[in-house]
This record gives C-alpha cells, structure tokens and sequence, in this order.
C-alpha cells in the first residue's frame, strides 16, 4: 500500500504498516546474498546466517499481510484495487515460499544448495515486483503521474 492507497486506513495501521512492510524485503534479500556467498565459499556460517534471516524475515511478514487483507476486504472502491490485490497476492505467494525456504534451510548445510538459492531468489524476485507494480499502478490510480 502506498501512502495515498492508506489515506482509506486507519492512521495507526497504516503507521504499522509502512513501518513493517519494507523490512522483510530486507531480510530476505540479506538471506539470498549469505545464500549466493555460501554457493561460492562453502562456509557454512553463511547458510546458518541465512536461515535465521529468513526466519526474521517471515516473522516480520505476517503483520502487513495481515493488515494488507483486512484492507483489501474493506477497501471496495478504492483506486488501485486491482494494484493492492496483486501486491498482496504476490506478497502472500512469496511467504509461502519463504517457509518453504525455512525448510530448506533447516536441513544441513550442504543439502540448502541449490534449492536453498533458488527459492531465495524466487522469493526476492516476487516482493520486488510486487512492490514495483504497486508503485507504479497506484501512482497512476491516484492521477499523480502527468
């Protein structure tokens, strides 16, 4: 959601909101980067490392895909619609791959390669586009692009 699409929100959620959304995306693009190390050094520090971003990243994931539901179900009429829905399918999509990813990462250091790289890559790809399209769409719903 972008700041206009949370003008419809509640102020303390949409706080809540902006605040928790960017983070995750953080954590899983440190994991992927450990991931692509671990794949050329084999040191296994690198892996665990990553293991325990992805696990941070999920936990800080659920909170905006929560309130990015609620607000789609609320939200009927508002500009972007169809912007916010992919945003948060694509979102939702690439959680479920990060607890996929979690699994892998469970398993010893040398089983994470390459499924491990792949699903953290699949993963960083998903919440990119998912944020771009939703930067780019809601800029022209809301009319702000000339």
């Amino acid at each position: 959601m972008t700041s206009s699409a949370l003008h419809h929100a509640s102020r303390p959620v949409g706080f809540v909101y902006s605040l928790l959304d960017p983070v995750p995306l953080g954590f899983f693009v440190a994991a992927w980067i450990f991931d692509v190390i671990y794949l050329f050094s084999t040191e296994i520090t690198w892996t665990q490392s990553a293991s325990w971003l992805i696990v941070f990243g999920l936990i800080l994931a659920i909170i905006p895909r929560i309130i990015s539901l609620v607000h789609l179900v609320k939200g009927r009429n508002l500009p972007g619609r169809s912007a916010l829905n992919l945003h948060f399918w694509l979102s939702a999509l690439a959680v479920v791959l990060a607890i996929f990813n979690a699994f892998v990462h469970s398993r010893d250091a040398w089983a994470v390669v390459p499924s491990g790289v792949i699903l953290s890559t699949l993963v960083v790809l998903l919440l990119l586009i998912a944020n771009v399209q939703l930067a780019v769409r809601t800029r022209y719903a809301y009319g702000e692009a000339r």
